[in-house]
């Protein structure tokens, strides 16, 4: 059984690869730029906010969604794998995706507000942060399951957040081709993830064995 404080580290290092705060960093650049020193950061601190509590709800709403569509645990590790692992071959090669569009940065420039969209969603805390956190609250099933994993959670927020805050410094430092070499690498991470919840979640089926119950059953009604 693992204590709190691993299952907070491992949420942390599955969430900080697919979140990616820094590639995050040229989108929050290229959106505040025009705008006061003042500004950029209120956007940085709500969208981070605003990304702490999506992630949040779905952790703590995660297994009231599990049960009432009747999903198993290892169908929602299988999933979220596939996700993860998409997003992964996505990251490894960024410069044929681009999450948000050109007409979709012009359309945000025109608004008063960008800390929930684009930022907070899709950018830091989309489909494949949030199949992440499901599949961690899948696995935990008390109190200090979900708060571990909850500060796990935070802890990524934070990164984003300084990461936001520090987005001229960190421009200025890794420049275009570190950041996409940074993103490469946490592509080639997520898919080593996404490979482990897949195997996992097939383990945890195979290993049931419930879906060799219904062929069982046709076979002893053939016989008789």
């Amino acid at each position: 059984m693992m204590n709190t404080i691993e299952i907070a580290i491992i949420t942390f290092l599955a969430l900080l690869p697919i979140s990616n705060p820094f590639a995050t960093v040229p989108l929050f650049l290229s959106l505040t730029k025009g705008h006061t020193k003042e500004w950029s950061q209120q956007q940085a601190l709500k969208a981070s906010l605003f990304m702490a509590a999506i992630l949040l709800t779905f952790l703590w709403s995660g297994a009231i969604l599990i049960e009432f569509f009747g999903i198993s645990i290892p169908a929602i590790r299988v999933a979220g794998g596939l996700i993860i692992l998409k997003v992964g071959f996505e990251m490894l090669n960024p410069s044929k995706t681009d999450e948000i569009s050109d007409e979709a940065k012009k359309e945000a420039k025109k608004m008063d507000d960008i800390s929930f969209s684009p930022l907070a969603m899709p950018s830091l805390s989309g489909p494949g942060s949030i199949s992440v956190v499901i599949s961690m609250a899948a696995g935990s099933d008390n109190l200090a399951g979900y708060s571990a994993i909850s500060l796990g959670i935070l802890g990524v927020v934070f990164i984003a957040w300084l990461s936001m805050k520090s987005a001229p410094i960190i421009a200025r430092f890794l420049g275009v081709t570190g950041l996409d070499a940074l993103t490469r690498i946490m592509g080639f991470m997520l898919i080593c993830i996404a490979f482990q919840f897949v195997l996992d979640g097939l383990g945890g089926y195979l290993g049931s064995a419930s879906f060799l119950v219904p062929i069982i059953e046709s076979l002893e009604q053939l016989q008789n």
